[in-house]
């Protein structure tokens, strides 16, 4: 939608309409307290579990991202990846380094 709100109640007035209409995707930055908070509140509108299963929150990849910058591009990948019906796995396993002067995994 690209818009924000002051406060929770805009905020959810705002996610509401973005989940009833064929929005690809409807998200909201915060913590994942909020964002259950905000599930719950959801709730209480005459929204079905698909319509809020459809929320995104915390919105973007889990990237650990603290500036507004890798925020931002956390949550555009996330859009692309959707979009474009790629699932990506968070996972803390790296693959093993391999070496440009010497092509043996270390």
């Amino acid at each position: 939608m690209g818009r924000t709100a002051d406060g929770p109640e805009l905020d959810d007035l705002a996610l509401i309409s973005a989940l009833k209409s064929d929005a690809l995707y409807a998200g909201a930055i915060g913590s994942r307290a909020n964002s259950a908070k905000r599930h719950e509140r959801l709730k209480l509108f005459d929204l079905g579990d698909i319509d809020i299963d459809r929320l995104h929150g915390p919105i973007g990849l889990p990237l650990g991202s603290k500036t507004p910058p890798e925020i931002a591009l956390a949550i555009v990948v996330d859009i692309t990846a959707r979009r474009n019906n790629v699932e990506l796995i968070a996972t803390n396993e790296r693959p093993p380094a391999v070496s440009a002067a010497c092509p043996v995994t270390l």
